[in-house]
């Protein structure tokens, strides 16, 4: 049992990495925020789809009673992303990562409501010192107080969707969970790029490597690390989860770093 938890850990440590390495194509890639989203999820949706021809039609299938709870994850997946992408477009990489580990903090706090069982103080006491240290590293970051906030609220949203499919996963095909998930956000960023009158042309126009970067983010970094991160919530808790999480910031940083330089982001 033991042995089985350490390699998901190991498992799940991989697809931090690979989540810090999708930050940094969000950061390449020239549209904003809301059509990179849409892109990501719609290219990943159509990978899977493709797979669960080919290979698995079966797949497509998903109980009626899960429906409620699915649409719930792909509007909270998608919300989550497009705050994300937004945080790090105004912000940099670094402090849109670096927030995402407050994530930790929140899981402490709401999974018991989730789980119906007691608030654990280690928990709520190693969240907190996240949370702290990030709040002292950032104190002096009012220029970019909007990323802040925004980057804020959507570790929550991640925080929320990774309780809700640490439940749901436990009674329907992690896959399944992924696909429609997915399909369901994409919906979603279409319908808010139309009422918003982003759903243009002008929005959505590529430049130089875009496509390939976008393939990369939508097949590697979501299709197949998003479908293994919710396979995985079935053998860890929502907290260890969150805070595995907390070392995306580290590998993107150093890849931000690595790629940009990227010293303009973080205090001196």
């Amino acid at each position: 049992m033991r042995s089985d938890r350490g390699k998901n850990l190991l498992l799940y440590h991989f697809l931090v990495f690979i989540f810090g390495f999708a930050s940094i194509l969000g950061a390449l890639i020239s549209v904003t925020a809301l059509p990179l989203v849409i892109y990501r999820m719609v290219i990943a949706s159509m990978g899977l789809a493709v797979f669960f021809i080919l290979f698995h039609p079966t797949y497509f299938r998903l109980h009626r009673s899960m429906w409620g709870k699915v649409i719930l994850g792909g509007i909270i997946i998608g919300t989550h992303w497009v705050t994300f992408f937004y945080a790090i477009k105004v912000a940099g990489v670094s402090l849109a990562l670096s927030m995402m580990a407050t994530g930790a903090l929140i899981t402490a706090l709401l999974d018991p409501v989730f789980s119906k069982r007691k608030l654990l103080g280690y928990e709520v006491f190693f969240g907190g010192l996240t949370a702290v240290g990030i709040g002292i590293i950032y104190q002096a970051e009012f220029e970019h107080l909007i990323g802040i906030s925004v980057a804020l609220f959507s570790a929550f949203l991640s925080a929320l969707f990774t309780m809700l499919n640490g439940h749901m996963v436990k009674s329907a095909r992690p896959i399944t969970l992924s696909f429609y998930e997915l399909v369901i956000g994409s919906l979603i960023g279409i319908g808010v790029a139309y009422f918003t009158d982003q759903l243009t042309a002008e929005a959505f126009a590529l430049q130089g490597w875009d496509w390939l970067w976008l393939l990369l983010l939508g097949l590697v970094g979501t299709s197949f690390a998003f479908n293994l991160s919710i396979r995985v919530m079935k053998h860890l808790s929502s907290f260890t989860i969150m805070m595995v999480i907390n070392l995306e910031p580290i590998y993107g940083i150093l890849l931000a770093l690595a790629i940009w330089n990227e010293k303009a982001f973080m205090s001196t």
